[in-house]
């Protein structure tokens, strides 16, 4: 047997959760450490391949021709944009190549500590890597005097009757798509159906959303989601709640779906099939269990805090981590932290001023707990939720569909929490971020001056709703 190539560290994986623990490893070291990076598929993993970089690069395109059909302000007249989708598609596969050489092939090559290896790894003993080829073969092995496992994810799908016949597509699939659908269902209320479905949505496609649950983004406050379904709904898409797919099938160029809801069965027939039900970690060819490594019902790694897995010596970051999100910036973080420790650091991760979004029109933004879940650890909080209708800024634009709501620890005043609908939300979310890690009051935001008129200014005044009757304020008070 031949012996295994020694590494200081040994990633598997490649990945925004690799790519941050080589550079951070890089810098503590001043390029000294030695480190071999083992993975399939393209360079740069989930967000800028199949992820966040194609599916905003798509919404903006769709709001482009939706925006002008629809304007928000008098004396503008309806405008028809006329479009190419497969030149859109192909200008989104060439700009994911760009962003993808730009910021993971070429920034790697800085890094001549840093050995790329091309292949699925998987666990030896605690300290060795195999390293298979498509064929199954070994091509090799890696060795590391610590180990971090950032293999990622992928879609999960469900076992519905006929699915796998009658063909489906996922969200890593559908970038290679040329041809609009005329019509989808979209088996999945989440981030992901929700920015696809509104996004064929705007260039034409009818849209039916099928959801397990009684609601939309169930993570984010009830007056939150409800307002957003409104607002789908207004613009045309139709959505199933409390519904499942019993089965599926295909006549011609039509799918048909079985649906099982609380008022009864239901047959929707469609041009595609969209599968969004979230993701799975991809540990299943590791052999965890050959080094202790310990995962949760679901498959994911359970880690410290610190990253560390249940065996000495490997940790672990990324989607393939047990948590409630799963976040490119997130999975960069993880693997910071996870270098930081190894080099003797003591640094902890943080979810909870951990921002995530939705990047539908309107975005959808969060930071810290909600009002119900800091009430069931506390027994009670405070909350104010402040209306786009009320911010200057929205009724000059025209996009008053909108609300902020923040949560207070009603003890000293202290931001626990803070939920934003707005057109862009998430970029006005990072003051709410910063309010839950630093443990700022509802005063701290008051007292601090922010731009009039502006989006932002809707955080000041929902943090003033808490002491006064904002309907009776005239412009930048305090």
């Amino acid at each position: 047997m031949s012996e295994p190539e020694k590494f200081d560290l040994v990633i598997i994986g490649r990945g925004a959760a690799a790519f941050s623990a080589a550079i951070k490893a890089s810098e503590l070291s001043n390029g000294e450490m030695t480190i071999a990076m083992v993975g399939t598929g393209p360079i740069g993993g989930t967000c800028v391949n199949v992820g966040c970089v194609p599916s905003k690069y798509l919404l903006e395109a769709s709001h482009s021709v939706f925006k002008p059909a629809h304007p928000r302000m008098p004396g503008l007249h309806e405008t028809e944009v006329k479009y190419d989708f497969s030149k859109i598609m192909e200008g989104l596969r060439s700009y994911v190549s760009h962003a993808r050489d730009s910021k993971y092939v070429k920034v790697i090559e800085n890094y001549s500590n840093v050995k790329l290896f091309t292949g699925l790894g998987s666990f030896l003993d605690k300290k060795t890597v195999v390293i298979t080829g498509p064929d199954g073969k070994e091509v090799g092995k890696v060795s590391g005097s610590n180990i971090l496992i950032a293999t990622g994810s992928h879609p999960s799908i469900p076992n519905i009757k006929g699915l796998s016949n009658t063909g489906f597509i996922t969200s890593d699939t559908i970038w290679e798509m040329n041809e609009l659908p005329e019509s989808v269902a979209i088996i999945g209320g989440g981030a992901i159906g929700l920015e696809i479905g509104q996004a064929l949505l705007h260039f034409g496609s009818k849209v039916i959303v099928i959801e397990a649950m009684d609601s939309i983004l169930p993570q984010t406050e009830g007056e939150i989601r409800e307002a957003l379904k409104k607002e789908l709904e207004s613009e045309g898409m139709r959505f199933y709640l409390r519904a499942r797919v019993s089965a599926v099938s295909r006549s011609g160029n039509w799918k048909s779906l079985d649906v099982i809801t609380h008022k009864g069965n239901e047959k929707i027939t469609v041009k595609e099939i969209i599968v969004a039900t979230g993701r799975q970690p991809n540990t299943e060819y590791l052999n965890l269990e050959r080094v202790d490594v310990k995962t949760d019902p679901r498959g994911l790694i359970i880690t410290s805090d610190t990253m560390k897995t249940s065996a000495s010596g490997i940790y672990a970051a990324g989607d393939c981590v047990s948590k409630n999100m799963f976040l490119e910036t997130l999975a960069a973080r993880e693997g910071v932290v996870a270098v930081s420790n190894i080099f003797g650091e003591n640094i902890k991760i943080d979810y909870n001023s951990t921002t995530w979004a939705v990047f539908t029109n309107p975005q959808v933004a969060g930071v810290g707990m909600t009002e119900r879940e800091f009430s069931k650890m506390n027994g009670s909080c405070s909350t104010r939720t402040f209306s786009l209708l009320n911010l200057t800024k929205a009724s000059i634009t025209g996009e008053t569909e909108g609300l902020i709501k923040i949560v207070v620890d009603p003890k000293d005043n202290r931001i626990v929490g803070m939920q934003i609908l707005a057109p862009n939300a998430t970029d006005i979310i990072t003051e709410g971020a910063y309010a839950v890690r630093n443990g700022y009051t509802i005063d701290d935001v008051i007292s601090t001056s922010h731009i009039f008129p502006s989006f932002s200014e809707g955080v000041k005044l929902a943090a003033q709703s808490f002491i006064r009757d904002i309907s009776k304020m005239a412009c930048c008070v305090e």
